[in-house]
């Protein structure tokens, strides 16, 4: 199969879908790949590494999505890109349909194969292609919220660990799967007061023995999001139902009784975002403030680390590429229905029941996608 990697357009987006390392594996296993100039300079990774692994180099995007039978990327399709698909061409990348529409249609419209590495699932009802991201995601977001807590930047000017004297901040994260467990992490690391909120007593008992008496963990009552949300300093928002929009856990009134200064990190923005106030943002104009409360909502947060992010990515990745290319994604993903789980449009189809039941949309049924 003739694979194409395009270079990222989205704003601030310099994350690459695939590696020379990756490319020389998929040669090794009888493809070809085509990669767009420049994909990978940002990060490091020259365009003489890509040709040394293998890979045909090529200077515009129309080119690699002419060529390619697969395009493997990091972030959505943006507007641009939308007519540059064709009818059985394979899509391999995040797409985050739930709330948005219009790349909804627009691959409907395509006739694409349109494969979303963020409802991939594993053997242990893992994200595996998500939790990379979501582990960079999740520590990401104290450094983002410890910076948006500075006077400068809109913040109550409040150190997240304080200083001998002075309390630190009160830093609550929502959600303890592996976004939060990881906010968890660093926050607790940097000596903040923190606290989790979660709807399973058993992530909470798991989270408990992880972190010991320094974390406080909390049943996610409505009740206690509101406590909690009200009196925090820095909430971070890592609420995530696969495939499906993100419920709204923070409300506007809520949000009118924080402190003022106080941050809100929506990291499920890519999905729709857990606070009724949240809305996407970009690195470039990362922040707002709604009724003094700073919120840091931008959709592509690795993006930031993106040589971090590109290669943790890719040791997820790569396997599902190789199956893909190798098979035909029929096959494939008859082989392997944690993979299949990943499809979200199929020739003129919307496939996925969660994007379908955000959007108000039909779908069909995986089982004769796969019967065709």
């Amino acid at each position: 199969m003739l694979l194409g990697v395009p270079r990222e357009i989205k704003n601030h987006e310099y994350r690459v879908g695939m590696t020379p390392g990756s490319v020389r594996e998929a040669m090794h296993h009888g493809h070809q790949v085509v990669v767009e100039a420049g994909a990978g300079r940002a990060i490091g990774l020259e365009d003489d590494a890509y040709r040394q692994a293998g890979a045909t180099i090529v200077a515009e995007a129309a080119e690699v999505y002419r060529r390619a039978d697969m395009v493997v990327k990091v972030k959505e399709p943006q507007a641009s890109e939308f007519g540059l698909l064709r009818r059985d061409q394979i899509l391999f990348t995040y797409l985050h349909l739930a709330p948005d529409r219009k790349q909804t249609r627009a691959l409907i419209d395509s006739g694409c194969i349109a494969v979303a590495y963020e409802t991939v699932t594993d053997a242990r009802g893992g994200l595996p292609l998500l939790a990379p991201m979501s582990i960079v995601a999740g520590r990401m977001s104290v450094q983002v919220g410890a910076s948006c807590l500075e006077i400068a930047r809109g913040g109550r000017g409040q150190l997240l660990g304080g200083v001998p004297g002075v309390p630190p901040a009160k830093v609550v994260v929502l959600g303890g799967g592996t976004v939060g467990t990881n906010a968890l992490r660093m926050a607790l690391g940097l000596e903040a007061d923190v606290a989790v909120l979660d709807k399973s007593l058993s992530r909470l008992y798991d989270l408990d023995l992880q972190f010991g008496p320094a974390l406080k963990t909390v049943f996610a009552t409505l009740e206690a999001v509101e406590e909690h949300v009200v009196a925090a300093d820095l909430v971070i928002c890592g609420v995530l139902v696969p495939g499906a929009a993100a419920p709204k856990l923070i409300t506007a009134d809520m949000v009118r009784h924080m402190k003022r200064g106080a941050v809100i990190v929506d990291v499920s923005i890519d999905q729709g975002g857990c606070s009724e106030t949240s809305r996407p943002t970009t690195h470039a104009d990362p922040t707002y403030v709604v009724d003094g409360v700073v919120h840091y909502c931008v959709t592509n947060m690795p993006g930031a680390v993106a040589r971090t992010s590109t290669f943790a990515l890719n040791n997820a990745t790569l396997p599902f590429v190789l199956a893909l290319a190798g098979k035909g994604w029929q096959r494939a993903m008859k082989d392997d229905p944690h993979l299949a789980n990943g499809l979200n449009v199929a020739q003129g189809r919307l496939v996925n029941a969660a994007v379908a039941d955000a959007l108000g949309l039909d779908h069909l049924l995986l089982s004769r996608v796969l019967q065709a």
